[in-house]
């Protein structure tokens, strides 16, 4: 059978000649650029349909029409169709555009290498530009606290030590005597003026800038990055912190800045750095008016002592005694509570009420708000506000006295007890109980734990031999028993000692009693007057801590002071006690270095001249009133029965080879024989 072969489509070309062509051509283009004048593009584009809405509503549209046969005789439905002939659009739309050329990846020219010596010269003139700039107008360039900055994160160390030297001057400069407050939202859609806009932007500027430069002192500050041997960064920083701190304590962000000089201040190495930032907070103590400040920094000082378990230096908790509250404040206060003085006997006169309408109200409200404002902005504070932060203060200070008391740190022993015999005049007579039973334990358990650090001392003697520490604590417990001594009689000097002792039945003669026990040993100490230094670093160099540097014959005379010249009731003191403790000193004097025999007979006068008669008949032979005999070694005072004995050391100290013993005790028997 013959195949009838399979139909072709005609295609078929228009039937306009190649010059009608052309001519049609021609008008219609001149027809097209005659209309395009009109055209408004922008909106015909903003009128035309979205792509995805039109495929989504033409294949709605389609999913109802029936398959169609395409030229190849297979039957396809419309959506087929459709997505071949996208497909192909794109295909073709690919084919009519170029494909770029695929160019080999040259390597990029790289910058020449500028010297180190010429990169510097170069930061350095552009930050003096800067600085300058600053200097004249510094509203003018709020953007220079940031091209600042930009200077200091070179890789260059000698750059971003000359950047973060050159941004604390210019900061200092700068840095106005108000404290700056973040704009609020309510503020900034407000209308101002030109000027105050210009202002604004320009404080804000400043803040931020300051805040950053502080994240990067708090970041040098805790590295190790050194140049060569030279001064490293962090100490620099270290140095820029120092000086913001006591040059604008008011501004912004002092917070940050006690930070950074207190983590120093954590670690136990002494170095140049930890005593800068040690003078800088002293500093920051006495110079404070106002006394946020040094609320801040104590608050601070005592979390960082908490956190290390109170391992610190003593010459830290000796800022303490640099506080402006120690003769400013007049109140009385403990760890918990602030007592203030007020007697009642004036009292304010009561003011008659005005009557304001309800314009006037509002107004004198407003008026009262503004001035609230303007005395935060020029740190103004008030007498009874410096007043509450003082006391709060005052609170954090015995709170850290105590917590050290009742931990019996050795090497803070004498910072506490010299600090508490410093503030005990703003001592509430509601913590005495307490301090003085830390007190007692303390000297009751004194000797136990030195006993016991000997004994661990000499189990790990062996281990520890090859090791050196420069600041080995050696722990004295008759200073401290002294140093409690005196702390407890501190107490109630300048008080009133009269009513603390029967309302709160205050029991002193627990230190009386061990002052006198101890006594004969105290007189053969061989560092009887060597001080707290002294006996620490024997062999190292001294440190720069003037407080505590009272030698054990200095406290000695004070606890005596205490007992026999008690300054609130001198004239109560019992004979029976004024006779031991002669006896006992005389005794006493013939075994001591010739400034501490001076001292004891220095203070043997002056109980003469008060308690003459009392104490006389030591010095006679004839006029004894005691039976039995005498006992130094009793374990109280009015057991010793010293009016059974005579003072007879006078005798030998007459040929003391000290001519001024010699002289003091010449001196001591003419106040006797003076005496009827």
């Amino acid at each position: 059978m013959s195949s009838h072969p399979s139909k072709r489509r005609k295609l078929t070309e228009g039937g306009q000649s190649s010059d009608g062509a052309a001519t049609s051509d021609v008008k219609i283009q001149k027809q097209f650029f005659k209309s395009a004048q009109s055209w408004n593009l922008e909106e015909d584009y903003e009128n035309r349909p979205r792509k995805g809405k039109k495929k989504k509503e033409k294949k709605v549209a389609d999913a109802t029409k029936l398959p169609i046969r395409v030229a190849e005789g297979t039957w396809v439905t419309q959506e087929e169709e459709d997505a071949e002939i996208a497909s192909d659009a794109e295909w073709l739309e690919s084919e009519g555009e170029e494909a770029p050329e695929e160019e080999e990846a040259q390597p990029e020219p790289e910058a020449p290498k500028i010297p180190e010596r010429e990169q510097i010269r170069r930061a350095q003139e552009e930050m003096a530009k800067i600085a300058t700039q600053l200097n004249e107008d510094p509203e003018e360039h709020p953007g220079a606290f940031k091209a600042l900055a930009k200077i200091g994160e070179s890789d260059l160390l000698a750059i971003k030590k000359l950047a973060i030297v050159v941004q604390m001057t210019v900061y200092k400069d700068v840095i106005p005597g108000y404290r700056i407050r973040p704009a609020s939202e309510d503020v900034a859609k407000e209308k101002l003026s030109k000027d105050v806009k210009r202002l604004r932007v320009y404080e804000q500027a400043m803040v931020t800038g300051y805040y950053q430069y502080i994240k990067t002192l708090a970041a040098l500050a805790g590295g190790s990055i050194r140049d060569k041997s030279k001064q490293p960064i962090s100490s620099i920083a270290l140095t820029c912190a120092c000086t913001l701190l006591n040059a604008v304590p008011h501004f912004n962000f002092r917070g940050e800045l006690l930070k950074i000089l207190i983590k120093k201040l954590s670690y136990r190495n002494i170095d140049k750095d930890f005593i800068k930032c040690r003078t800088a907070l002293e500093t920051l103590f006495h110079e404070d008016e106002d006394g946020q400040p040094a609320m801040e920094a104590i608050s601070v000082l005592t979390k960082m002592m908490k956190a290390r378990n109170y391992q610190v230096d003593e010459s830290i908790l000796n800022l303490f005694l640099h506080l402006r509250l120690l003769s400013e404040f007049s109140g009385k206060a403990s760890r918990d509570t602030v007592e203030k003085q007020d007697d009642g006997s004036v009292k304010k006169p009561k003011q008659k009420k005005e009557f304001r309408t309800k314009r006037e109200r509002k107004l004198l409200k407003e008026q009262k708000e503004a001035e609230k404002v303007m005395a935060h902005a020029d740190a103004a504070v008030s007498y009874e506000e410096r007043e509450r932060m003082q006391s709060e203060t005052l609170k954090m200070v015995f709170a850290s006295y105590f917590r050290i008391l009742k931990m019996r740190i050795p090497n803070l022993m004498g910072a506490c007890l010299e600090g508490l015999a410093r503030y005990s005049h703003l001592i509430n007579q509601d913590f005495f109980g307490d301090l003085l039973e830390a007190l007692k334990d303390l000297i009751r358990y004194s000797e136990k734990d030195a006993n016991k650090e000997d004994e661990s001392d000499d189990e790990n003697k062996e281990e520890e031999e090859d090791e050196d520490d420069e600041h080995e604590f050696v722990r004295d417990t008759s200073r401290e028993a002294l140093l409690c001594t005196v702390t407890a009689f501190a107490l109630l000097e300048g008080q009133d000692a009269h009513n603390a002792r029967s309302d709160l039945h205050l029991d002193l003669s627990f230190f009386i009693t061990h002052l006198f026990q101890s006594l004969l040993s105290l007189s053969v100490n061989p560092d009887l007057e060597l001080g707290a230094q002294s006996l620490q670093l024997q062999n190292s160099v001294r440190r720069n801590n003037r407080i505590n540097l009272q030698t054990t014959t200095v406290l000695l005379v004070k606890c005596l002071s205490g007992i026999l010249l008690p300054p609130w009731n001198i004239r109560s003191v019992a004979p029976l006690r004024l006779a031991a403790f002669t006896k006992q000193l005389m005794s006493g004097s013939l075994q001591v270095p010739e400034k501490s025999a001076q001292a004891l007979l220095g203070l043997l006068a002056d109980v003469l001249h008060t308690h003459g008669r009392k104490i006389s008949s030591l010095w006679n032979t004839e006029e004894r009133k005691g039976d039995g005999t005498y006992k130094p070694l009793a374990a109280t005072v009015e057991g010793s029965n010293p009016f059974a004995s005579t003072v007879w050391e006078g005798e030998l100290l007459r040929r003391h080879y000290c001519p001024k013993v010699r002289e003091s005790v010449k001196e001591l028997e003419k106040s006797i024989k003076s005496i009827k």
